[in-house]
This record gives C-alpha cells, sequence and structure tokens, in this order.
C-alpha cells in the first residue's frame, strides 16, 4: 500500500521492542513484511529504532522510544479471517492464535460465541492485543485487520459520540454497522455501543463501550498518525482534534476522548527514510522544537 492510499497509519509505541515486535508480527500474519527501519539520534530517549511494516494489508508504523508509555488493551487490532477471502481461514486462524499465545495471555478465550464460530482475544507478549475472529462471509466485506477503540472507565458510554466526531472531522467518511448493548447486560447501559465500525480515508475503525472494570485506560502508546499534504490539512485537523494543550508535541495530540493523533506531513516519511545522516539529524532537531508541525521549516531543515 502506497503512502498515498493509506491516510491514517497506526502506530504502536515500545520502550525497546519496535524492531522485534515488528518482525514477530510480520512473521505470523500472511503478506507482511518490515518496509523501513531507520534510527533518529538525540532525541528525549536517546537513539530511536522507527519501523515501518505491512500486515496483511495494513501499514503500520512501530517506535523505540523508552519506558513513557505502555500498549494496553483499550486499543486493539481486529483480525477478520474471512472464509470468502481465503478457504483456509478456519485453519489459519488457530494457527495465528496458538503463535500469538507464546508468552502471551488470553482476555477472552478463544471459543464459539453468538457473534462468531471462532473468536478470541489474546494480549501477546509484546503487550498488544488482538481480537481474532472467523467472519460470517455473509456480511459486508471488511479488511483483514481493523483497529478497535475500547471506551472505558470515565469515557464508558462516549463511543456514539466518538465516532459521531470523527465521521464530522475526517472528510471522507462512513458509518458502517452498529449493534446497542440490550437491557439485561449489566454492568453495560441499555443503548450504549456494543460493537461499530466506520470508516476515516479508507481507514476502518472499530468503537466499543465497556462498563466492566478494566485496569486500563485509552493512552498514547498507540497513537493515529494521519498524513497530510499541505500546512492547511495540518492546521486542519490539529485545530479539530486537539483537546489537552500539554500533550502537544512534536506532531502528536490528544482529542477529548484519550485518543492520541499525530498529524503529519505526507513528506515526512520520504525525509525519514531516503535521508542522508546530516539531512535526518537536521530534520529531527527542527521537529523537536514542534508542537504542530510546520511543513515550511521542515522543507527548509532537510534541504539545508
Amino acid at each position: 500500500m502506497s503512502k498515498t492510499n493509506q491516510r491514517i497509519v497506526p502506530h504502536l509505541w515500545y520502550d525497546k521492542e519496535a524492531k522485534e515486535a515488528a518482525e514477530f508480527y510480520t512473521s505470523i500474519f500472511p503478506d507482511s513484511k518490515i518496509t523501513n527501519i531507520s534510527t533518529i539520534h538525540d532525541t528525549p530517549s536517546g537513539d530511536s529504532d522507527i519501523v515501518t511494516f505491512d500486515l496483511w494489508g495494513q501499514k503500520l508504523m512501530a517506535i523505540s522510544a523508552g519506558p513513557y508509555f505502555k500498549i494496553n488493551p483499550s486499543i486493539s487490532f481486529i483480525v477478520n479471517f474471512d472464509p470468502s477471502r481465503d478457504k483456509n481461514a478456519s485453519e489459519k486462524i488457530n494457527e495465528v492464535w496458538n503463535k500469538l499465545s507464546e508468552g502471551g495471555t488470553a482476555l477472552m478465550p478463544f471459543d464459539t460465541y453468538p457473534f462468531s464460530e471462532k473468536y478470541g482475544w489474546i494480549q501477546d507478549k509484546y503487550g498488544l492485543s488482538w481480537q481474532l475472529m472467523l467472519t460470517n462471509p455473509e456480511g459486508e466485506e471488511r479488511p483483514a485487520i481493523v483497529p478497535s477503540l475500547l471506551f472505558v472507565g470515565d469515557q464508558c458510554g462516549n463511543a456514539e459520540e466518538a465516532f459521531t466526531f470523527y465521521l464530522s472531522v475526517f472528510k471522507n467518511a462512513k458509518m458502517g454497522h452498529i449493534a446497542r448493548y440490550p437491557k439485561g447486560m449489566e454492568p453495560d447501559k441499555e443503548g450504549t455501543i456494543m460493537f461499530s465500525d466506520f470508516m476515516l480515508e479508507n481507514q476502518w475503525f472499530v468503537a466499543m463501550d465497556s462498563a466492566h472494570e478494566h485496569k486500563f485506560s485509552i493512552n498514547e502508546a498507540i497513537s493515529f498518525m494521519v498524513y497530510c499534504d499541505t500546512q492547511e490539512e495540518i492546521d486542519y485537523y490539529w485545530e479539530k482534534l486537539s483537546a489537552v494543550p500539554e500533550a502537544e508535541q512534536c506532531g502528536w495530540l490528544k482529542d477529548q476522548y484519550g485518543v492520541s493523533w499525530q498529524i503529519v506531513p505526507s513528506e515526512m516519511d520520504e525525509m525519514m527514510s531516503k535521508s542522508t545522516p546530516e539531512q535526518l539529524a537536521r530534520v529531527t532537531k527542527a521537529f523537536l522544537t514542534m508542537k504542530k508541525f510546520d511543513l515550511g521549516e521542515l522543507r527548509k531543515a532537510y534541504n539545508g
């Protein structure tokens, strides 16, 4: 997938394991590969590896940037094993579950559920959570890998407000399915979101409310990078999404639901992966001083 095709890229924060985790994931999922590794120097965390990789049609990025944020199950990845796409879907889901289980913890056992004949929720040895699902091929097709947001704690009950907000911010967006909790599912409140999915800029997302006691909430460890072609676009997303002034740094912001976004110029990938060490050092130095990215200044730094 070219960067123009996928404008929103999930970004994973690790202490030191970005490269190791990416190698692990690309070895497990079909049609997957690491596409770039670059190291930036002199960041607040010292040297940081930045890894770009494709997992079964989903572009992801991972960074090793110190122990500041820890990945938890509030943002997970749903993996659709669709028999209409792959006749071995049923064997493949077993195989992937077994590999992700090595050193991992099952959050919902791999079993038969009312919504799927095979489903399980696993937190792998790097802390990342996956919901593996044998999908009903009758339904409308969805990508193999879809990031999922779980609204818990004081954000519980906000899933609908959040996806309505995201659908208003992103120009190319549409709603998918909505399933609400019925009566009698306490502690979940009737009418809150049991499952919903929606598409922003060709990237599908899932959002769910959960009123159960969870020892985690959405944090910066998983963020979403929004690639912008112009300074106007950067300004637009920054203004619409940023709700926590003290969270603004190096292109990062946090919205009112606790979700972190990185608003980055589309050229940034090229600047990071196709630059000389001197260019990379100049660009890194420039962006470390910025909150919202200034495309003109970054280009100036890149071109020396």
